[in-house]
């Protein structure tokens, strides 16, 4: 099963490895291996969340997931990604990016680092509104039930998360305006900037996150109506075919989740410049982290293992608040990549304890899984 599972993984693991050995030397070995470690720490979180969109999927779309959205992953985020900001903020051509990412990689990571500020507000805003639609969901198993509870209230409000958002991003870019204009002014024009990209981060998420509930809702409804349907089939014969419909609710699903891997990657991409301003070795480290992760949400999902371990899918959307408010904050003031990773393993780490506990409780007492009574009194909070 792990074979089966992470050979890939493996595979791309050692052909990653022996082509910085023979770019740039044992030198260049020992930076990819460290920053296939940094993305793989910093998108366990990633992981989680994925495998709990991928169960709703089929075989078919879990293999697209492994082949067509890895080629997204690890050439578009973690090769492509970077080249494009760069040509984008300093207006130059694809090619002249990539000439300038090869040739001058001092002046290539400096302006990266520029662009910076509407890449955390993009990135930031996204995984924003997936922390706050999650926590403000009333939900039969609470985690944190003492702050869950009172938030599920909140979250009947319309429109809620939308405004919180909107409140989050307005108050970055007055604090980015406010901060550049007491330090001579140089980059209060970077404040509108701040802004239009978390507008265009939360108008993204809307959109696809939109039309993937819209055809999930409509793929649950087909499902229903075939079950009922069925023992009128075997005397008429007919039996009307979903494929179509599971096919774009999948294909919406798809999309979600590469857009969802795009903003938990920008902070990657962002502290691999603090190890590195080498375009080669960043694509093969971070390349073989983004393997891992997608191999690790598919064995969460056929293992079952958010099933099994229920607070998890808490742990990680909290792990989502935590990064989005990193990646605002980051904005104006630098954060060391190791406090993002260690702040997202930490909460996930605490929920799968939470869980090892609420089961060995649940056993002992010989209960079901189903009332929030025992499930808060077994987690400890």
């Amino acid at each position: 099963m792990v074979l089966k599972t992470f050979g890939w993984s493996f595979a791309v693991t050692a052909l990653g490895l022996v082509a910085a050995v023979f770019y740039g030397g044992w030198t260049a070995f020992g930076v990819v291996a460290i920053l296939s470690i940094l993305e793989i720490s910093l998108s366990f979180d990633n992981a989680v969340v994925n495998a709990g969109i991928l169960k709703k999927m089929n075989a078919f779309w879990q293999r697209i997931f492994l082949t067509v959205g890895v080629l997204i992953a690890v050439f578009g985020m973690r090769l492509v990604f970077p080249v494009v900001i760069v040509a984008i903020s300093a207006q130059l051509g694809p090619i002249e990016a990539v000439d300038l990412a090869l040739t001058d990689k001092d002046r290539y990571q400096e302006l990266v680092t520029d662009a910076h500020p509407a890449i955390a507000a993009f990135g930031g805003m996204f995984l924003l509104m997936i922390f706050l639609d999650f926590i403000f969901e009333d939900r039969d198993i609470k985690w944190l039930g003492w702050l869950e509870r009172p938030l599920a209230k909140l979250g009947k409000v319309d429109m809620l998360s939308v405004c919180i958002a909107l409140i989050v991003l307005l108050v970055s870019a007055l604090t980015f305006a406010t901060h550049a204009h007491q330090h001579g002014g140089a980059h209060v024009d970077k404040a509108e900037t701040v802004l239009l990209s978390g507008i265009a981060g939360l108008i993204t998420y809307m959109i696809v996150g939109g039309l993937s509930g819209y055809f999930e809702d409509k793929l649950e409804e087909e499902e229903e109506r075939e079950h009922e349907e069925e023992e009128e089939a075997e005397r008429t014969g007919k039996k009307k075919s979903p494929v179509l419909l599971a096919g774009q609710a999948a294909f919406f699903m798809f999309l979600y989740l590469e857009v969802l891997d795009a903003s938990f990657s920008f902070d990657g991409v962002i502290g691999a410049f603090a190890i590195t301003n080498d375009i080669v070795l960043m694509a093969l480290g971070l390349g073989i982290g983004a393997m891992y992760v997608r191999s690790l949400t598919v064995y969460l999902v056929r293992q079952g293992t958010l099933d099994d371990y229920v607070y998890l899918e808490h742990g990680a959307h909290y792990a989502i608040g935590a990064l989005a408010v990193l990646l605002l904050v980051t904005i104006q003031y630098e954060i060391h990549e190791v406090i993002t990773g260690l702040v997202g393993v930490f909460l996930i780490a605490w929920s799968f304890w939470s869980s090892v506990r609420r089961n060995r409780a649940l056993a002992a007492a010989g209960g079901d899984a189903g009332s929030d009574e025992k499930t808060e009194v077994s987690s400890g909070v």
